[in-house]
């Protein structure tokens, strides 16, 4: 009974960080661009920074 209980939170954890991903808002719109810029730059990967440049600054 306990695997089964494991087995569902995990597939829950699963499905519900599947659907936090589908809700982010696509690289380079205007939206992502906003929410980067509130993100702290010590947070920012190096593809966030080389993206925020590419498609937020120029």
């Amino acid at each position: 009974m306990q695997v089964f209980k494991k087995t569902g939170l995990a597939l829950t954890a699963a499905i519900f960080s599947i659907g936090l991903m589908a809700c982010s808002p696509e690289v380079g719109s205007e939206k992502w661009c906003e929410q980067l810029q509130d993100k702290s730059k010590a947070d920012w990967t190096a593809n966030e920074a080389k993206d925020f440049a590419k498609h937020c600054l120029l």
